[in-house]
């Protein structure tokens, strides 16, 4: 259930990882959704992401219209990232490419959202 919670992504870490904003463009709750399946991977309980885990991030990159939504996706992230022991950044920063996703930052539990440009 908790899994339900996690976005990795991380990723975006993905993984990088966020606060809910009631603005939001893409409320935390659909970041969590499409997320959720990461959270294997990002513990290290699987040795890769799963399908769902991809497929999710995927959608989750393609809803991407502004630097915003890439923020709000990154809070999101973030704050449910909280939620689970074990998250491991080594493992949040091999999402994107392991799901072949192209995220213009690192993705890590210590990324900046506010930074992202």
């Amino acid at each position: 259930m908790k899994s339900i919670f996690f976005s990795l992504f991380v990723v975006l870490s993905l993984v990088y990882c966020f606060a809910h904003l009631s603005n939001a463009a893409i409320p935390c709750g659909t970041v969590d959704m499409k997320a959720a399946s990461c959270v294997a991977f990002a513990t290290g309980k699987q040795p890769k992401p799963a399908p769902t885990c991809c497929s999710g991030l995927q959608q989750l990159a393609q809803s991407v219209k502004t630097v915003d939504d890439k923020k709000d996706i990154c809070r999101c992230l973030k704050t449910a990232v909280k939620n689970f022991a074990g998250v491991q950044d080594r493992f949040l920063s091999q999402i994107p490419a392991a799901c072949n996703i192209k995220v213009g930052f690192p993705v890590s539990m210590s990324t900046d959202c506010e930074k992202l440009h």
